[in-house]
């Protein structure tokens, strides 16, 4: 079953950002090296599922990504590291996301 394009930028958000969190919990807060498999498999698996969205073009995909990943920083910086976005995440985040849209939807000619 095919993903759909917003719903694979998602779960590469979360795969990156957990990735990415792993090798930060060891660099700046002295977490287990152990961290790091679980960390690399993650960017593996980020990398894996941004193949799978509806693109042309691997850039097109990659920047139409960097809005969901700004979103998804922001909804990861409340969730799990419970500090709260201010209303200038918020307003950056929205942005970012209108901007992803129209990489993705906007009409080609």
């Amino acid at each position: 079953m095919p993903l759909t394009t917003p719903l694979a930028f998602v779960l590469a958000a979360l795969a990156e950002i957990a990735g990415c969190f792993a090798f930060w919990a060891v660099v700046r807060n002295g977490a287990s090296v152990l961290w790091l498999a679980p960390g690399v498999v993650s960017l593996i698996a980020f990398a894996w599922l941004l193949t799978l969205v509806d693109s042309e073009a691997a850039g097109r995909a990659f920047a139409a990504y960097g809005g969901v990943y700004i979103a998804a920083s922001l909804a990861w910086l409340w969730a799990i590291e419970d500090f709260r976005p201010d209303r200038w995440d918020v307003l950056g985040g929205t942005i970012c996301l209108v901007g992803a849209a129209v990489v993705v939807f906007g009409p080609r000619g």
